[in-house]
């Protein structure tokens, strides 16, 4: 039975169908990349940190010189107050020392403090018992306190109202005062903590020895304070959130040229520039540009980069066509010579009796100008891809190929041995047939030629998903996975060889690349087979990858599936 008329179902091996088989070790997580703010943010941020850091330190030094002032004059005004009081007996005598009759003090003695005594305003009021007594009350001021102790006790102690009335402490109260004054020298002042507020109190010392204890209340001062306070917290708020809003107008504006810059150098970077013709059209304007400003200068530096590039890949873009052209004339003007040679190679053998010596050169002639005549073909193959010329293309099993490559490297290879995977329902892509059974024979040609006798070569064929941010790791294609790309037919030719060395393994797609001195072998090869496999794979829409370490290495072919 011919080859064309056997049926394609029935010529395949009964293979288990594979849908879910690994293509190797699952590639590594990628490393999150870490969010940096951009220039902009990273300005305002600066621009409002400075702002509030200098609020801040206006508000505390400002804090700290009224706080100062506030107590320096109340420290004045309770030391006047203290030394009235020692001047006059008591803390309820007029602001000036008062005469009897007898020209003595008015202080007295501490009888006074008994109450028998009193002030004018006292007897004005007709002695009413309110309390108000001018031997035992505090000075005229609101909420001014006095007590006087004899003996570390305390005989007298009140403070006046709002309403200007005296009232006398608390028990608690004239204990705490007690406390505080036993430990204060004349002239020297403490806080102390009452049930009516807080206190700043100073102790002075009568003629009679008795401690008059004068105390000025700290809710004016701390109140204040807590208005100053509020007021700056306020404004400097206010002022930050200006400077913010203002601060981003402004750099915003500021680096809208930079913006505009980066757009061009982002569009630029985006586009193919590792072949064909490339055109660079995209410039920055030039009213940026020579403008003068920093950007302005990053502009004008990039405009000139891209007139350089531009000339640099026309350049490349010029020696490649002229290349190719070369490859491409002396390729066909080579082809009639080689044909030649082997013609009368073959009229040698039949028209002439050659020794044995004869008979091997001419064999050996033969081979070469076979072995030239497949470098030619390949470098036209290479330089027709090049060109972008397409085939005829047609809907082609990728199973069909595979099966018949894999057969005929059974019997060429017999030394090795070979795995076949192929799935029972068809791998149909949209080709080129003959392109494509040129790409899956060089791939087992490959690791036929350069793997020692004993290998085990897997051919494996699937249908997958093209990988992408949510494609399955399993390789199933029950259904489209989150994030895929599209189905294509998967094709892997894994051997469990030496491996290829890293130096080499990079460069395997280039032409004229050899790795014999990576992978052992004894077949001469042109280092064309690998980049003929890559050129048709993209012409196709596909792509070609190695994965090589030590006991194994993988050819991993895809190519996009027809829609159905």
């Amino acid at each position: 039975m011919t080859r064309a008329s056997r049926d394609p179902r029935a010529s395949r091996p009964h293979v288990p169908a594979r849908t879910a088989l690994s293509s190797g070790a699952s590639a590594p997580a990628a490393t999150p990349r870490r969010h940096r703010l951009s220039l902009r943010a990273t300005l305002v941020i600066l621009l409002v940190s400075t702002v509030a850091v200098l609020c801040l330190l206006v508000g505390a030094v400002t804090h700290v010189s009224v706080r100062g002032q506030l107590e320096g004059q109340l420290d004045a005004q309770l030391t006047r107050a203290a030394h009235r009081a020692g001047g006059t007996g008591g803390p309820g005598a007029p602001d000036g020392p008062t005469s009897g009759e007898d020209g003595s003090s008015g202080t007295g003695s501490t009888s006074g403090t008994t109450g028998t005594s009193g002030t004018g305003a006292d007897e004005a009021d007709g002695g009413d018992d309110s309390g108000d007594d001018g031997a035992t009350g505090p000075g005229g001021g609101e909420f001014e306190l006095a007590a006087i102790l004899v003996d570390g006790r305390v005989v007298s102690a009140a403070w006046r109202d709002t309403d200007g009335q005296v009232e006398q402490l608390g028990a608690s109260d004239s204990t705490e005062v007690a406390d505080v004054a036993k430990g204060l020298d004349s002239d020297e002042h403490a806080d102390v903590k009452l049930s009516i507020g807080q206190y700043r109190v100073m102790t002075a010392t009568d003629a009679s020895g008795a401690v008059i204890v004068t105390g000025l209340p700290l809710t004016q001062v701390h109140s204040t304070l807590t208005r100053l306070d509020i007021t700056l917290v306020t404004a400097g708020l206010l002022a930050t959130a200006l400077c913010g809003v203002a601060g981003s107008l402004i750099v915003r504006r500021t680096l809208r040229p930079l913006e505009e810059v980066s757009a061009v150098a982002g569009r630029v970077a985006d586009m193919p520039l590792s072949h064909g013709d490339v055109a660079l059209g995209d410039r920055v304007d030039e009213r940026i540009s020579h403008s003068g400003t920093e950007a302005g200068e990053v502009g004008r530096a990039l405009n000139l980069l891209l007139d350089n590039v531009e000339g640099a890949l026309e350049t490349r873009q010029h020696s490649e066509e002229s290349m190719r052209r070369f490859i491409a004339d002396a390729s066909h003007e080579l082809r009639t010579p080689l044909t030649a040679i082997r013609g009368y190679s073959e009229m040698l053998r039949m028209t002439e009796d050659l020794s044995d010596r004869g008979e091997q050169s001419v064999d050996r002639m033969d081979a070469q100008s076979r072995r030239m005549t497949s470098l030619v073909e390949d470098l036209l193959l290479l330089a027709r891809l090049d060109e972008g010329a397409r085939d005829e293309r047609t809907e082609t099993d990728l199973g069909e190929l595979v099966l018949d490559a894999a057969m005929d490297a059974r019997v060429t290879a017999s030394e090795h041995r070979w795995v076949l995977e192929v799935p029972e329902e068809p791998v149909t892509v949209l080709g080129n047939a003959r392109q494509l059974s040129q790409v899956i024979v060089n791939l087992l040609s490959n690791a036929r030629k350069h793997t020692p006798a004993g290998t085990t070569v897997t051919v494996r064929l699937r249908s997958g998903w093209e990988p992408g941010s949510g494609s399955r790791s399993d390789g199933s294609d029950s259904a489209a996975p989150s994030g895929s790309v599209g189905r294509v037919g998967i094709l892997e030719v894994i051997d469990d060889g030496p491996g290829i060395e890293p130096e080499i393994a990079g460069r395997v797609f280039e032409r004229f690349t050899r790795a014999d001195a990576a992978r052992s072998g004894g077949d001469g090869t042109t280092g064309l087979g690998l980049p003929i496999v890559k050129a048709i794979a993209e012409a196709h829409g596909g792509s070609i990858t190695l994965e090589s370490e030590p006991g194994r290495t993988a050819f991993i072919l895809r190519l996009p599936l027809v829609a159905r």
